[in-house]
């Protein structure tokens, strides 16, 4: 039988175990080793699910159980200490707090929306990378007292739970989450009721949701939830599953992420009297319309929509995860008109002003679509990519929306992600590095390590991944259908002593999760080498929707299926956050062999280098940023050259299959007179104590604030009413003047006269004539940009030197600029003259994406051959 309803009956704690609600309805549990071990003490017998979900537990545990531990003075001894001990992490000054008494302009509070959150195993709300970024960011930004508030959705379903057929086909689950028995709580009015925000549909319809609220330490994570009575059935599954459905659900859940979000934001700050956010923070393009419903606020005040988006660029940062265009949510124009139009959302915004915002106006875009990421780059003005490379590829991706300047000046740059260390680093090696006198903020105090110690830490380590592997492996082979008769070879997987090689992301096919399988008898060869095998785990999910990631999937897992090899590689299904926690310290190698570029940062072998984890992947990423063989190795690449995919995928598999046998498993076997591989240990060392700095999510939310939010705030402190309508002129006249903008003439003279050579040292004085229409000398700036050219003459490694007004204008209208040009470099040079627009507000030259050169007869040349 059925129940035909379900609730949630929670236990009553004595009054002396209060403070264990507390403890377990706010994260901070989940990266915070002696709060979970607390827990698994209230209850020994209920085994992991003590440290996975502490709220589970709490339902879960006998009221006999809390009586006794009601009066254990030796429990409520630790439980207090754990009470003060989280009061002080939430109370106290931090990082952020000590930055401000310093006099800094740090925003008041910054709004961080993302579609997806991974920040514990116990609440689903993720699907991959993105998501775990995202979870790291809020806790990181908890522990250096950042004032974010986290904006996100609640997903009934959350992600799919992943199976694997007999034959080893993905399959997929949705389990339904009662927001009720998780570590939420309803954001209500003073009055009790449940507060909501409403959005408006076509046709008279209504989207309503209320706002769950999760307790990341010290950062209030909101989260949007349209399963309410108010609602008709199809909204009501607007927050059903996360990227699910078709395109105009996945249209209304990024409305309500963006314009809900917002509106939730408001909602918790009027309740809680929370400092309202100067900056607000777009996590990928899912959450653009949060600038919309800024507009909309503005526009409320009297500000018209040209001085409301200049006042909301001022506040935005926009960071972008992707680096191919695919990867981009993109609507039809249609679909997005029907929802902002009249009886839509959004009223006072006129929806051909919205259209505009996310149109592909530049050479090759579809002006039949609305794309989310153009309308969060022309909605935010400053923007970032994640790696530094990503930063590059970032900047070619989106060149069209600064045409004119080539891509290095395109104003996107790029913060490189890090991952939060207390949750990825296994508790041992936390607990070897204290030991050693080691420091929560300090990693250079495994210098001092004995090399047998780091040995046996690693070994006890791999010992955890091969237990969890063989539980998590007999579970799966019995979701498959085999008998637990079929199933004792499971005794033999893995072993304790063979080096490890973890590989476990998302399954899209420019990640390669089959490239070792390029050829198998080689694979075979490492797996079973009688003196320095190598043993493979894998993990990751196919999209729903994508069956040749499926088919992928298959692929791997029927290799491992062979009983030759199954000993030796082993895939895992439903990857997740509590498996990952095994996985990245077990393992000794992580590889990671994405397609150069596409691999935007790709974190996941951060989180095996903070637990000694060597790396072995293509150099993409935050591996292109900071490899170093002392780190591990990197897989060469044939990317750039003209081969097809085939040839391409059998160069770099057969350099994988090099690496690993000529250098990686002989490193780790070839031991020395103590039994220990001194040299892999001294990688090991170098790896965490090097490395590791490197990767910290704080360094990552540190330059976050540093870098954007401060600018951002400052940005948008200046921009009053008055300066952003003075600003939206402004640019009004300017775009409309600049077809009229043109450099006229340029001439050169060098200290030995004309010529096109010169020597290094000397300095070229630049005159240039130029006709600004109906503009004047205050609305650009005219430069001088130099440097090195190539046999095009295009110039590389610029520089620029500002030239300055010398006089009025001359009777042909046209002003002339002079000024000297250095020479400093030697070999084949050149420079050009443009014309930028300029205003003490704009953040950047390039922000409207308007130049001026000079045509053929303008100048002389660009060619100057330094000697």
């Amino acid at each position: 039988m059925k129940a035909i309803r379900r609730f949630t009956v929670r236990p009553v704690l004595p009054d002396s175990l209060q403070p264990l609600s507390e403890l377990a309805r706010n994260l901070r549990w989940s990266w915070h080793t002696e709060t979970r071990e607390l827990f698994r003490a209230v209850d020994p017998a209920a085994g992991p699910a003590a440290e996975c979900d502490p709220v589970r537990l709490l339902g879960s545990v006998s009221a006999g159980r809390l009586a006794e531990l009601a009066g254990d003075e030796a429990f409520l001894h630790r439980l207090a200490e754990a009470s003060a001990d989280l009061r002080e992490y939430l109370q106290g000054p931090r990082w952020y707090q000590e930055q401000r008494e310093q006099g800094g302009a740090l925003p008041a509070a910054i709004a961080y929306f993302s579609p997806e959150f991974g920040v514990t195993a116990a609440l689903p709300q993720y699907s991959g990378g993105l998501g775990i970024l995202a979870g790291d960011h809020l806790k990181a930004a908890s522990d250096l007292g950042v004032p974010l508030i986290g904006v996100g959705l609640l997903y009934r379903h959350g992600y799919f739970r992943q199976s694997l057929s007999r034959d080893g086909w993905q399959q997929e689950h949705y389990p339904v989450l009662d927001p009720n028995e998780l570590p939420l709580t309803l954001v209500r009015e003073a009055d009790g009721t449940p507060s909501q925000v409403v959005l408006a549909l076509p046709g008279g319809r209504s989207l309503h949701a209320q706002i769950w609220q999760a307790h990341v330490g010290r950062v209030p994570l909101l989260m949007l939830d349209s399963g309410v009575e108010e609602n008709a059935p199809g909204e009501r599954e607007v927050t059903d599953r996360l990227y699910g459905g078709g395109s105009e659900h996945r249209l209304l859940q990024e409305m309500l992420l963006g314009i809900g979000g917002v509106r939730a934001v408001r909602t918790y700050c009027r309740l809680t009297g929370h400092p309202a956010p100067e900056v607000f923070h777009t996590n990928e393009g899912h959450a653009g319309f949060l600038g919309l419903e800024r507009v909309r606020e503005l526009a409320t005040t009297g500000l018209d929509f040209d001085a409301s988006v200049e006042s909301v660029r001022a506040g935005t940062v926009f960071t972008t995860h992707t680096p191919v265009p695919a990867g981009i949510d993109r609507f039809d124009r249609e679909l997005v008109a029907r929802h902002f139009g009249e009886d839509g959302e959004l009223p006072g915004v006129p929806a051909d002003r919205v259209l505009e915002l996310g149109t592909e106006t530049y050479t090759g875009g579809d002006p039949g679509v609305f794309n989310m990421a153009v309308m969060g780059l022309r909605l935010a003005q400053r923007a970032n990519g994640v790696s530094t490379l990503h930063g590059e590829v970032s900047r070619e991706m989106f060149a069209g929306l600064w045409p004119g300047f080539d891509a290095p000046e395109v104003p996107i740059t790029s913060v490189t992600n890090g991952v939060h260390a207390p949750t990825w680093v296994a508790p041992e090696v936390y607990r070897l590095r204290t030991e050693s006198g080691g420091t929560p903020g300090r990693w250079d105090s495994v210098a001092s390590i004995p090399g047998r110690q780091l040995w046996e830490l690693r070994r006890t380590l791999r010992e955890q991944l091969v237990t969890e592997v063989r539980q998590r492996l007999h579970a799966s082979w019995l979701t498959r259908g085999a008998l637990p008769a079929e199933l004792g070879w499971i005794d033999g997987v893995l072993d304790p002593g063979v080096l490890t090689i973890g590989f476990a992301r998302r399954v899209p096919s420019y990640k390669r999760l089959t490239l070792m399988l390029r050829d198998r008898d080689r694979l075979r060869g490492l797996l079973l080498h009688p003196e320095r095998p190598i043993q493979i785990v894998v993990a990751g999910k196919a999209h729903p929707a994508d069956d040749s990631g499926k088919r992928l999937v298959q692929e791997l897992v029927r290799f491992a299926d062979d009983p030759r090899v199954r000993h030796r590689i082993v895939f895992l299904p439903d990857y997740g956050m509590a498996m990952a926690q095994k996985l990245y310290p077990g393992c000794d190698v992580w590889l990671n062999n994405p397609l150069r570029p596409l691999e935007a940062c790709g974190t996941s072998g951060m989180k095996a280098a903070l637990n000694g984890c060597l790396n072995l992947s293509v150099l993409d990423g935050w591996w292109d940023e900071w490899f170093e063989p002392d780190f591990g190795w990197a897989i060469p690449t044939a990317d750039g050259s003209a081969l097809d995919e085939d040839r391409r995928d059998d160069l770099e598999a057969n350099a994988l299959y090099e690496l690993i046998e000529d250098r990686v498993a002989p490193r780790f076997y070839d031991r020395g007179d103590e039994g220990l591989p001194g040299r892999w240990i001294e990688m090991v060392r170098r790896t965490l104590g090097t490395l590791g700095p490197k990767v910290l999510a704080d360094r990552m939310v540190q330059e976050y604030v540093e870098r954007l939010y401060t600018p951002a705030a400052v940005a948008q402190r200046s921009l009053g009413v008055p300066q952003a309508r003075e600003l939206a002129v402004w640019k009004a006249k300017v775009t409309a003047a600049w077809p009229r903008v043109a450099v006229d003439h340029v001439e050169a003279v060098t200290p030995t006269g004309a010529g096109t050579s010169a020597e290094l040292g000397s300095t070229l004085a630049l005159r240039v004539r130029i006709t600004l229409g109906a503009l004047e000398p205050d609305d650009v700036e005219v430069q001088a940009v130099a440097g090195r050219v190539d046999s095009a003459d295009a110039i590389f490694d610029a520089q620029v030197f500002p030239l300055k007004p010398a006089g009025g204008q001359d009777l042909e209208g046209r002003w002339l600029y002079e000024g000297p040009l250095a020479l400093d470099r030697t070999g084949p040079y050149g420079y050009t003259v443009r014309v930028l627009p300029a205003h003490r507000l704009l953040a950047h030259g390039a922000e409207l994406g308007l130049v001026a050169q000079p045509t053929g007869a303008a100048g002389e040349g660009a060619g100057v051959l330094m000697r």
